[in-house]
């Protein structure tokens, strides 16, 4: 019941992302860079250097499979489908972003070498061993049960194979109590990872943290009224109540990206 919950308020936010000109072009603007290609883009805080930057971290050749966790409507990963040849399986709670992304997919021309499923960071749906190299962006600080994501990463990826992702160190005291980060508040990944079988490589801070994600969040909360009208009053709410918080709180340490073996 809860995870309806949670996947129902996702599909009211994908829905409505798609209608905003406003949020776009903040976004593009401020958080993924005016050099992003806007075929591909995304609600991450995701550069086009640091995708690059991920694309060769995590090593694919045209005949492997990469899995992208939380893939959203899948710009990036489509991204890196296209740059390496290799087939994407993207998974999200989301229907509505799974639908959006296969759409996109089809609009890029990378149908045959894309698909999307239904499926949650504990459990995703996806046979042991089938992907190359996992991905994901600033989604896993999202989840109930971290712990249980990492097991549940190294399930599906096969030994020697990479898991790139960028994610947001919790901070316990300031994010404490806040709705949209649950109650597993984990200030560093790299014990979860071990204890899940991976070798951590890389860990490092995002530059300029945090820079981009309050310039990009004051931008928005500044166009509160243009969100509202184009998003309508339901997911403007919830996109501005989550921007404020963050702001407000500030329960986010760091920002940083991670880069780690199956053992």
């Amino acid at each position: 019941m809860e995870q309806d919950i949670i996947s129902s308020g996702y599909d009211a936010v994908y829905g409505s992302t798609a209608k905003s000109p406003t949020l776009r072009r903040l976004w593009h603007k401020y958080a993924e860079g005016l050099d992003f290609p806007e075929e591909f883009s995304h609600i991450s805080l995701t550069t086009l250097p640091e995708l690059q930057r991920i694309s060769a971290e995590l090593r694919l050749s045209a005949d492997e499979t990469f899995v992208d966790l939380g893939c959203g409507m899948a710009g990036p990963a489509l991204w890196v489908a296209r740059e390496t040849g290799a087939q994407l399986i993207g998974v999200d709670l989301s229907r509505v972003a799974t639908e959006q992304a296969s759409a996109r997919a089809a609009e890029l021309g990378l149908a045959e070498q894309a698909q999307f499923v239904v499926g949650s960071f504990t459990d995703t749906g996806l046979e042991a061993n089938v992907a190359a190299g996992l991905m994901s962006e600033d989604a896993i600080q999202y989840a109930p049960d971290k712990r249980a994501a990492m097991v549940e990463a190294a399930r599906i990826l096969r030994r020697g194979g990479r898991f790139v992702f960028t994610v947001y160190e919790l901070d316990p005291d300031r994010a404490a109590g806040l709705p949209i980060l649950g109650a597993d508040l984990v200030d560093d990944y790299r014990p979860l990872l071990a204890d899940a079988g991976f070798r951590v490589e890389t860990y490092e801070e995002t530059p300029g943290w945090p820079e981009p994600m309050t310039t990009t969040y004051s931008a928005l909360l500044d166009e509160k009224e243009a969100l509202t009208e184009e998003m309508g009053e339901a997911a403007a709410g919830a996109l501005i109540v989550e921007l404020s918080l963050t702001l407000e709180h500030r329960p986010y340490r760091r920002r940083v990206l991670i880069v780690a073996t199956r053992e």
